[in-house]
Parts: C-alpha cells; sequence; structure tokens
C-alpha cells in the first residue's frame, strides 16, 4: 500500500512542481524526474501510512481548489531569503498561520535540524552535499535545510501537521535520527548497499 500511496503524492507534487514559476524562468531541476523522485520518495518511505495518507488528501484538496502546494512551500521560503519581496508579494496571498501552529512547526524543526547536525558529524562527506543547516546561512542563492523544512511544513493542513508532529516526537522518544533514516532510503535508491558504503564513495 505505501508504495502506491508514495507514488501518487510524488507524482501529485511534480505536477505541481512543474506549474511552479520561478523568478528568471525555469529551474534545471524541475526537467529531472529521477533526483526529484528519488528525493522526495526517500522522504516519505519514511512516514507511516496515516501520514501519508493525510498529505495525500492535502494535495488532492488542494488541486480542487486552485492552490499549488509547492509553489506555496518555495513562497514560504522566501520569508528568509527575499524578505521584502515575501511581504509584498506572497505574504497576503497565502495561509496565514496560527501563533500555536508556528510554535508546533519550530519544536518539528529545533528536533530535525539537530538530527540532520548529528547525521553530518557522523557522515560528513555525505553531509558536505546536503544543504546548509541553518536559516541564519541563508542567501539569495542557497536555502537551508531549516528554512525548506519551515516553508515544506507550513503547507501542511492541521491534521497532517499533527499526525508528522506526533511521528517526530515517537521518532525521538525511540532514540531515531529522521535526517539519517532518510538518507539511507536515498543511497540505498542510488544502488548503495548502506549509508558506510555511500561515504566511502565521496570524493
Amino acid at each position: 500500500m505505501s508504495d502506491q500511496l508514495i507514488e501518487r503524492i510524488v507524482r501529485h507534487e511534480w505536477d505541481q512542481f512543474q506549474r511552479t514559476n520561478n523568478e528568471g524562468g525555469r529551474a534545471a531541476c524541475q526537467g529531472n524526474w529521477p533526483v526529484f523522485r528519488q528525493m522526495r520518495t526517500s522522504q516519505f518511505m519514511t512516514w507511516p501510512d496515516p501520514l501519508l495518507d493525510s498529505y495525500l488528501a492535502d494535495l488532492v484538496e488542494a488541486e480542487r481548489v486552485g492552490r499549488n502546494l509547492v509553489t506555496e512551500k518555495y513562497g514560504r521560503m522566501m520569508e528568509s531569503t527575499a524578505p521584502q519581496d515575501f511581504h509584498d508579494n506572497i505574504e497576503p496571498y497565502i495561509p496565514r498561520l496560527s501563533d500555536e501552529r508556528i510554535a508546533t512547526q519550530e519544536h518539528v524543526i529545533a528536533t530535525q535540524v539537530a538530527w540532520a547536525e548529528d547525521f553530518r558529524a557522523r557522515y560528513p562527506k555525505l553531509g558536505r552535499a546536503m544543504r546548509v543547516l541553518r536559516t541564519a546561512e541563508d542567501t539569495a542563492q542557497s536555502t537551508s535545510f531549516e528554512t525548506y523544512l519551515r516553508g515544506e511544513l507550513g503547507t501542511y493542513s492541521e491534521r497532517t501537521m499533527a499526525l508528522y508532529r506526533r511521528f517526530v516526537d515517537d521518532l525521538l522518544q525511540k532514540g531515531r535520527n529522521l535526517t539519517e533514516e532518510t538518507i539511507a532510503h536515498t543511497v540505498a535508491l542510488a544502488g548503495f548497499a548502506d549509508l558506510a558504503e555511500a561515504e566511502a564513495a565521496q570524493g
């Protein structure tokens, strides 16, 4: 069931990504389905089915009412990377998040940034291929993991966000690391036996 669910989600996101306009024209990554599919699939392979179901429902509902969650995700990132443009041209047109929702997101983001930091310390070569970690490191050309995650979480429905927080808290309680599990799927999809083999193969 999960494989079919994930495939449907990634196809919905890809379709929305194709309709996302970038400043300066179409981005090169918008033409790269294999990499997009690998990166998004490896993320969703870590998710439980109820969370996948809920997020798929978000994507379907967004399309029904004419929203594009991928466009909104990139728009929300601009609050950090292009603040004036965000306040003038994006903020008025996207759903406003409550203080409670922002607090929930920041709790999740802090957990995930700590996981990413821990992963990079243990797998420095694979870590170098990742985004910079923190919003403080954002530039107009480079978006951090923290800012990307904040943009993505901001597009989730309240139902999906509640399930996602429960998922992250459960992993934390069990001493698991979501960054490590996601990248383990990424390198497996790329043909490596495990993270150690992938780390050793990096230049």
